[in-house]
């Protein structure tokens, strides 16, 4: 079946390139080496010398400085950012102006009005924009997103979200834009903004939330700790608790549903193990638990390459975007929800805009 878009790419294969060769573009330079019957990477960008002297030597492509002569010279038809969190707005409309499509990695901006102006640019200019959500790809949480579908909870009546990670000081010295508000933001932006993620997109649209931040252990600007209570429209309620300073390293990203005819726990280092899952009804999903659950020492998970095949499809006219910029906004308007209700120590409702 082909849908309507913006597609552009026809008879050959799609030509990228990344922007950022930072930690996550390993997981991006994997996905691509998976998918290269119908992608060609054409370059890597990167401000640090010694980050793109690494990443031309792994893939084998032409290395650029600057973004513009990424955009000049590499013909490509989409561009990945995994930048600095900060950077991603402008860059964003930059690489529409210049006719490319947009993968940005999460948080797509650190701001509100920057989401939007990213979208805007994106859709004046014709091109797409992609966001970066993989661990909807986990086959744990693909489960649990068709147990919610098929209604097998009934009504939900409660959620509850812990992201209990170890971010040390010497991560965020790494790099001087680690834990700035300008270009990062704190555990709730960047850290897991994945599980914040799965708010909307698991349980659906928010009515309200309040939320406490605090910097309790690390020399940054920005908090390494937070929890927040959110009401759901449909009457729900839930926490979400997160913080950086888990001793001695990470120990769990996790999830737990109850509702009126099942109770779900997926848990793990990221939810990558389902642990509890109990209905009244029997479904053949019920079958393929056991081997939705996988090994992992990786908070990032392995969703990549599943995230890769919807962008593909899409500009290539064969699918819909499972996560384009709007989509975007949905998870980036809880994180502005929980830090204004954090700054101003009031309940916060959805949407921020009418």
């Amino acid at each position: 079946m082909m849908f309507e878009s913006n597609a552009s790419v026809t008879g050959r294969k799609i030509k990228m390139a990344l922007v950022g060769c930072g930690r996550i573009s390993t997981k991006h330079f994997d996905a691509i080496e998976k998918h290269k019957d119908r992608l060609e990477f054409v370059g890597v960008c990167d401000t640090n010398p010694e980050r793109l002297a690494i990443a031309t030597q792994r893939t084998g492509v032409a290395g650029y400085a600057r973004l513009d002569d990424l955009l000049e010279n590499s013909g490509a038809d989409l561009i990945v950012l995994a930048t600095p969190s900060g950077l991603h707005p402008d860059q964003t409309c930059r690489i529409a102006h210049a006719g490319c499509h947009v993968m940005t990695e999460k948080p797509m901006a650190t701001r509100w009005q920057d989401g939007l102006r990213m979208v805007e640019a994106c859709d004046n200019a014709g091109v797409r924009l992609f966001v970066v959500k993989q661990n909807r790809r986990n086959a744990t949480l693909q489960l649990l997103k068709r147990a919610v579908e098929q209604k097998r909870f009934g009504r939900i009546y409660m959620v509850v979200i812990n992201v209990f990670w170890t971010r040390p000081q010497a991560y965020y010295d790494m790099d001087a834009w680690r834990g700035t508000w300008e270009f990062d933001g704190g555990a709730l932006m960047n850290q897991a903004s994945h599980y914040v993620d799965l708010l909307d997109w698991l349980i659906g649209p928010i009515e309200s939330v309040q939320a406490y931040t605090g910097t309790l252990a690390r020399d940054i600007e920005v908090e390494d700790t937070a929890t927040m209570n959110i009401r759901w429209r449909s009457g729900a309620m839930g926490s979400m608790n997160v913080t950086m300073l888990t001793y001695p390293k990470n120990l769990e990203g996790s999830i737990t549903i109850l509702g009126e005819k099942g109770t779900v726990r997926i848990g793990g280092v990221a939810v990558n193990e389902v642990q509890h899952w109990e209905f009244d009804t029997a479904h053949e999903d019920d079958d393929k638990v056991k081997d939705a659950s996988y090994e992992t020492t990786s908070v990032y998970g392995f969703g990549h390459p599943l995230y890769y095949d919807n962008v593909i499809r899409t500009l290539y006219g064969e699918a819909k975007s499972e996560t384009d910029g709007r989509e975007g906004l949905r998870s980036l308007e809880v994180l502005i929800a929980a830090y204004l209700s954090a700054r101003d120590g009031k309940r916060i409702s959805l949407p921020l805009q009418y």
